[in-house]
């Protein structure tokens, strides 16, 4: 199926000879007007592909945490697999769709990793506008008759988060890129006179990747394939029933096949990330704090309050919503344009609620960018037709206005600064995180792995490494200014015992030390061990689970006596911590991903999977020795 966009591809047939006559002036021919609509909407889509391009452009960067997609590419290309630690089976990234995607340009161009997911988050954000605004002109109608002028797109566009993730290394360009490509290919569905079989097999498949583009994105995809499934069947040789079960095959066989093997291979049912972050939680008032950082700063209740008066007063006006009164009626409006309107303003709508209930996250507005873009899709552009203006009726007003004010907020919003901290993180754990690697590396625009060497502390870990070719543990020291370096027990093996680093920036650790040097960090996006620890009630968003680096010292199978050990730390947690760790469950969790992967580890990972992403473990030995039943080698003295 070819996804290239054509003028004739988005004129609706059946609405040509009603509009030529009311929207022709009297000044030019009708097709004269229709080249002038044409123009004014592919140039439109054109300008505004080219602000965002050059705006996100101006903020490129790649964020930490983009760099963590990377060190698995890195991995992948090695031959060790979607793995971060090579001894390590975890999925530390949640856009299954986005590691394979980085992975396949980087084998394909061969160019250095961190200019290929530069350029590939670039290109599928630009792609987002593409296809939100083409989806948008089938929805009113195409260019006939009309002129289609871009609106809720320059919100997005204009805002300063929307411009700094189009980069970053993070999926967020993938998941509004296949957003809007949903978006355009379920309008060609709803308004097709004869659905084809073809077409409408890509379009349920493209349904059906939603969990391996982000595993929230799931409730669109499923909202989607429900419409399709629900909707009148178009006509199927072999019939309705056999149609509806190959949809369903289609849809769910890459998704369900990867489920599987994610379940076998990771021991986990779901990303390693959702278990470090307990996706689960709730935190409704620091969600409600994040929203408003978003909404707040840059009055965005306003261009989103004017867009939907003029989206309701249009949809009054031409008469083109209509709820169904009956089963058989609601079945054949899902397979309408306005069904598919009420689908991705739901979708956003739910995704809004679902991110203030995790409590958002650390990063400025990034979490929220996808919900704001699905509920700008039905007026991405907005129809004004030359007739209604000279006739000044009030939906053509309200058209108008939203015009001017999305234009009006959008220069306003995109010379606006949110967050005026810097690198300090402010009370409520929201950082705006470009600005605050761009001066914490001191560069403007920190893209390379070795850029984040300026970054403090960042040197001296290379060098901490290069000097003890004996290997060790790297720990940083509670004032955060040098690291510590606990050794390995002698004798030393031929060629070290290796190198282990401990530190919440896995991006920049990971990518300038080799692939033989295990790095970890005490938050568990890359370490299961830190994963599975009870989340901290007070911590901060995005970072509240943190274990102690008794349990490091013991998993890494380093010194544990003073003067090798760091000051601060005390003998007798680690020799708890040691008895902690023989506790069984924890054992088999640490095997799920350690063991060698046989077909029987492969099977009981998938047994247990579930089981496995529940387990939790008290990040202070002794209660953990207490909660497992197991003997404290230290009791406390009875009082």
């Amino acid at each position: 199926m070819s996804l290239s966009i054509s003028p004739d591809e988005i004129v609706v047939a059946e609405q040509e000879s009603a509009t030529k006559q009311e929207s022709a002036p009297a000044l030019a021919s009708p097709k004269r007007f229709a080249a002038l609509s044409r123009a004014t909407f592919f140039g439109g889509m054109a300008i505004t592909v080219a602000l965002f391009a050059f705006g996100a452009w101006q903020r490129r960067w790649i964020a930490d945490d983009g760099l963590i997609v990377l060190r698995t590419v890195r991995n992948i290309l090695a031959g060790n697999g979607p793995v971060f630690n090579a001894d390590e089976r975890v999925e530390a990234n949640t856009s299954t769709a986005w590691t394979f995607i980085v992975w396949f340009f980087s084998w394909l161009t061969q160019a250095r990793l961190e200019y290929v997911v530069l350029g590939v988050a670039l290109g599928v954000s630009l792609l987002a506008i593409v296809f939100a605004m083409a989806g948008t002109a089938r929805l009113y109608g195409g260019t006939s008759g009309q002129l289609l002028l871009p609106a809720g797109v320059l919100v997005y566009i204009a805002l300063p988060p929307a411009r700094d993730y189009a980069t970053s290394g993070l999926e967020s360009g993938l998941v509004i890129c296949w957003v809007g490509l949903l978006w355009l290919l379920m309008m060609r569905w709803s308004q097709a006179k004869t659905v084809r079989i073809p077409a409408l097999l890509a379009l349920v498949f493209v349904a059906g990747l939603a969990p391996l583009i982000r595993p929230e994105a799931t409730l669109i995809g499923v909202a989607a394939l429900a419409m399709i499934f629900l909707a009148p069947m178009p006509q199927f040789r072999f019939g309705p029933i056999v149609l509806r079960a190959l949809i369903v095959a289609v849809a769910g066989f890459v998704p369900v096949a990867y489920q599987i093997w994610r379940m076998g291979y990771y021991g986990l049912p779901y990303p390693n990330t959702a278990v470090a972050k307990d996706a689960g939680g709730a935190k409704w008032g620091q969600g409600m704090t994040y929203l408003w950082d978003l909404v707040g700063p840059y009055y965005l209740l306003i261009p989103l309050i004017t867009l939907l008066a003029a989206g309701i007063g249009l949809a009054v006006s031409r008469g083109t919503f209509a709820l169904p009164r009956s089963i058989s009626a609601f079945r054949d409006w899902l397979r309408s344009p306005s069904a598919v309107v009420v689908m991705v303003l739901a979708s956003g709508l739910l995704l809004t609620v679902y991110a203030v209930r995790v409590g958002g996250d650390f990063m400025h507005g990034r979490v929220l960018l996808t919900q704001l873009f699905l509920l700008l899709l039905p007026v991405a552009v907005v129809p004004i037709r030359l007739r209604a203006v000279r006739k000044a009726d009030l939906s053509t007003g309200l058209l108008l206005l939203a015009l001017l004010v999305s234009a009006g907020w959008a220069v306003y919003a995109s010379a606006t600064t949110a967050i005026t901290t810097g690198t300090k993180i402010r009370a409520s754990g929201i950082v705006d995180e470009r600005i605050y690697y761009v001066l914490n590396t001191g560069h403007d625009h920190p893209i390379l792995a070795e850029d984040y060497l300026d970054y403090p502390r960042m040197r001296a870990m290379v060098e901490g490494i290069q000097n003890t070719p004996n290997g060790g543990l790297l720990l940083n020291s509670p004032s955060f200014t040098f690291w510590y370096i606990v050794p390995p027990p002698e004798p030393i093996p031929p060629g070290g015992a290796g190198h282990t680093v401990y530190f919440l920036n896995l991006g920049m650790t990971s990518m300038n030390v080799p692939l033989d040097v295990r790095v970890i960090d005490p938050m568990g996006l890359a370490y299961p061990l830190a994963a599975h620890s009870d989340r901290l009630s007070d911590g901060r968003i995005g970072h509240d689970k943190s274990l102690y680096s008794d349990w490091v010292v013991v998993d890494a199978g380093m010194v544990d006596l003073h003067p090798w050990m760091p000051w601060y730390m005390d003998e007798k947690w680690v020799d708890q911590a040691r008895v902690a760790m023989s506790c069984p469950d924890t054992q088999a969790l640490l095997l799920s991903t350690r063991g060698e992967l046989t077909r029987e580890r492969f099977i009981h990972n998938l047994r247990h999977a579930m089981e496995f992403a529940k387990y939790r473990i008290d990040r202070v030995p002794k209660y953990e020795i207490e909660r497992c039943g197991l003997v404290n080698p230290h009791p406390e003295p009875p009082r």
